[in-house]
């Protein structure tokens, strides 16, 4: 599946460099409201899911829960949302955000208005992201399932 013009996944990283293979890669995005908010995104361009052979939809699956995996054992949030969305972006990719009841647009969705201004969100944090991200990439690296 060759890149599509003018679609912004397909152009460029879409975010922080996580991991990459050569099937999918996943991001951080920067949001200083919401810090550990990662995409895991299919390489090759495809609109939907169901896009993939069944091998392939499983890969995806599984990289989407080894980030809530690490996100959860590393930073407790109160909830991982997980979302696929691709109506702006229809590039394949799952948002894997950590949630935290202190976060500005708590519990309504991240692409909700902010209910309060939350200073140093990053911060605020059980450890440091470049730890996450490292943690991430290794769990990413290692036999999949």
């Amino acid at each position: 599946m060759s890149p599509v013009t003018g679609c912004e996944l397909c152009i460029q990283e879409g975010g922080l460099p996580v991991f990459r293979d050569d099937t999918l890669r996943v991001i951080r995005a920067t949001d200083v409201d919401h810090p550990a908010f990662y995409r895991v995104i299919w390489n090759a361009h495809v609109a939907e899911w169901t896009d993939l052979p069944p091998p392939d939809r499983s890969r995806i699956m599984q990289a989407v829960a080894k980030v809530e995996t690490v996100l959860r054992e590393q930073l407790q949030p109160t909830k991982v949302n997980l979302a696929s969305l691709g109506n702006v972006v229809p590039h394949l990719h799952w948002h894997v955000i950590a949630r935290f009841e202190w976060d500005a647009r708590w519990p309504a969705p991240v692409w909700a208005p902010a209910q309060r201004a939350v200073g140093g969100a990053e911060a605020r944090l059980a450890r440091p992201l470049s730890e996450v991200d490292a943690l991430i990439a290794a769990s990413l690296s290692g036999p999949a399932g």
